[in-house]
């Protein structure tokens, strides 16, 4: 059996458990520092601002290295990028779980997110290898229900642990979870089909601008919204780094223009749908941000409930998204993807826009039910616009489009907490106004991601 027609079943299922494990943590750790910042703050004597960092140096280095990794997945081997990354994530997350100094701290988190960004750069180009083309949808059904079910179980994960335990134990689950999955790769993992192509081109003058334009455009987007109200120079200094990210930007995309296979995948986005299913999923990740940061202080600050009792609530969104993300699988290939992923997105705006006009008094069933209803919707939608950006590229492309996965993701993550952190400098007494703002946002969010995920029907014709 070829690559191209997937792995045998046995080899599949180890393959699948080892590119679960990853995505997992990867994801996971991302924010399930969060919880903990306040007792790191404190017990390494720095402020607030600077304990940001832990967060901000993870997302960071993850976000300006994806594309760069792909490419070099393309050219040297998914499976190889995969497992280097991995072996980072767990020595990063020793030397995490042994920082004493919040600079050491910060700098094992950097290096955690450059193994995270190796394997989040490659894992759905593996999924293509893994699986036969007729059950690629449940591959990436998979690949999608784990990545949004990792990204709303992160604080809920944290809040255990650190009933238990002290902020490094946070790091330290990833040791034994990252050995096992390193050994059990090195036996599973496929490798790349043979070229039919040359090999992408690899300039590290075009790797400096990736990574100068995306941590400009991060950093000055985080201090126009986290920091707007911090300091008087705040908001000029942002737009300043933002300009200067733009600017590098087009010398960064005029030099990609032209080329075959460029880092930056213009050539993919040329491709009316691919380009489509990125902004449909910039913008559903936007609003699942608002929604997710927004939830905590609404349910908590404005409602008054328990930790335990608001856990509990907020676990209805991932688990409508474990039951409905296999039936979406399911539903590939027999209908347009552009409408499922529309009718998804209309899902989950519904949800977010009943969760923000909520009754005064609601109850526990109350928010249940309308966080179940976004878990659903986004469901329908990740894993059929997955499977769009994914196969609508060439094959010795795959690692282009799965690291564009990635980047779309953390692109409408970040933005989505810049925006709250701007509705929350203007709003900031935890009345409810804010919250309620952030989730009619989001759904407004959902629905235009929900119109651009249709007109890839319109598209693909």
């Amino acid at each position: 059996m070829t690559p191209q027609d997937g792995l045998p079943s046995p080899q599949r299922g180890k393959a699948v458990l080892v590119i679960v494990l990853g995505i997992a943590m990867s994801v996971m750790d991302g924010s399930i520092v969060n919880l903990a910042l306040p007792g790191i703050a404190r017990e390494l004597d720095a402020t607030a601002a600077q304990a940001i960092w832990v967060v901000n140096a993870y997302q960071i280095a993850s976000l300006v290295m994806l594309l760069p990794l792909a490419a070099l997945g393309d050219r040297l081997g998914y499976r190889r990028v995969y497992l280097v990354g991995m072996l980072l994530f767990v020595v990063s997350s020793v030397v995490a779980m042994l920082a004493n100094s919040l600079p050491m701290l910060t700098a094992a988190r950097a290096l955690q997110g450059l193994g995270a960004a190796g394997i989040l750069s490659v894992n759905t180009a593996l999924v293509r290898l893994v699986y036969p083309s007729s059950r690629l949808g449940r591959g990436i059904a998979i690949n999608s229900m784990v990545v949004a079910t990792s990204t709303m179980a992160g604080p809920a994960v944290a809040a255990a642990i650190l009933s238990v335990a002290s902020w490094p134990w946070l790091f330290a689950l990833n040791v034994p979870l990252g050995l096992l999955t390193l050994w059990m790769g090195r036996r599973a993992l496929p490798t790349n089909p043979p070229r039919t192509t040359a090999a992408p081109q690899f300039s590290l003058v075009d790797v400096l601008l990736n990574v100068l334009m995306f941590t400009l455009v991060f950093v000055g987007a985080d201090y126009l919204g986290v920091r707007a109200g911090a300091a008087h120079s705040a908001p000029a200094l942002g737009w300043t780094l933002l300009a200067a990210g733009v600017a590098v930007g087009i010398v960064y995309l005029r030099r990609q223009w032209h080329l075959a296979a460029p880092l930056f995948p213009l050539d993919l986005l040329r491709l009316p749908v691919f380009a489509l299913s990125m902004a449909s999923s910039v913008g559903a990740f936007c609003g699942q941000m608002l929604a997710f940061l927004s939830l905590p202080f609404l349910l908590l600050e404005v409602q008054g409930r328990s930790h335990m009792d608001a856990g509990l609530i907020m676990t209805a969104w991932p688990l409508a998204t474990v039951l409905v993300a296999p039936i979406a699988g399911r539903l590939i290939g027999r209908y347009p993807a552009g409408w499922l992923g529309g009718i998804g997105m209309v899902v989950f705006a519904s949800g977010l826009l009943a969760t923000g006009l909520r009754p005064e008094h609601a109850t526990s069933l109350d928010m249940a039910w309308r966080l179940a209803l976004c878990g659903a919707g986004f469901a329908l939608f990740q894993s059929p616009n997955n499977h769009t950006i994914v196969t609508t590229a060439p094959l010795h492309r795959s690692g282009a489009a799965s690291g564009m996965l990635g980047t779309a993701r953390l692109t409408g993550q970040t933005l989505g907490a810049v925006v709250l952190a701007a509705i929350y400098a203007i709003w900031n007494q935890h009345d409810g106004r804010g919250e309620t703002i952030a989730l009619c946002l989001a759904a407004s969010c959902a629905l235009l991601a929900g119109v651009t995920s249709s007109l890839r029907v319109r598209a693909s014709r």
